[in-house]
């Protein structure tokens, strides 16, 4: 009996083994040929699952994305829900550090997220992945300085929009500082920065 494969569990095995290659040696070297030698498949077999490089590539940017949006969400619920935490500030602290580079995992998405990104520059085919993700960061970033507005957490006069861009390029900088410079800018670091650019909104400042 022939073996059933699961084509969605299969693509995503394949994006993978794109994301191994490139966290080793570069974006760059992701190249059909190399990804299937690390995925253990023939290139035949990649190409019946992506039509070209170019789906392949966009595909493992989605999923990249996934990742780090399935964590950021877990927590943007809690914070959201209607009964949300009694401690608003701990959670919120936690889903801010979800975008940066705290851990090992956290470090390696970071430096693949940002070698996609500059990727797009150039490749047409990543750039709507890349600015959904910016959208969304923003607007999630909105959502959460609005609702500490509402509950009081934050001056009644704050510029929402303005304040969740400020944020999010706070969190952008940090995570590109730290993942070219990891002795420079520790975890701790990032993390004390962050809590005092809270402590920043709260006084209005």
């Amino acid at each position: 009996m022939p073996k059933i494969v699961d084509p969605v569990a299969r693509r995503r095995s394949v994006a993978q083994a794109v994301l191994s290659v490139a966290a080793r040696h570069g974006l760059e070297h992701a190249s059909l040929r190399n990804v299937a030698d690390e995925a253990g498949l023939a290139i035949g077999s990649v190409r019946h699952y992506f039509a070209d490089h170019e789906e392949l590539m966009t595909f493992t940017m989605r999923e990249l994305g996934q990742r780090i949006g399935d964590r950021v969400r877990a927590h943007a619920e809690r914070l959201l829900a209607p009964d949300g935490p009694t401690d608003r500030r701990a959670v919120t602290e936690e889903l801010l550090a979800e975008f940066l580079p705290l851990d090992e995992v956290r470090r390696q998405e970071a430096a693949l997220w940002l070698a996609f990104t500059a990727a797009a520059h150039t490749r047409p085919e990543l750039r709507p992945c890349a600015a959904e993700m910016q959208d969304g960061m923003h607007a999630l970033l909105s959502r959460v300085l609005y609702e500490a507005r509402r509950a009081g957490g934050l001056p009644g006069g704050l510029d929402i929009e303005l304040e969740s861009t400020r944020l999010a390029a706070l969190l952008d900088g940090l995570t590109m500082q730290a993942t070219l410079r990891p002795d420079r800018y520790p975890p701790e670091l990032l993390q004390q920065v962050v809590r005092r650019h809270l402590d920043a909104l709260k006084a209005g400042s």
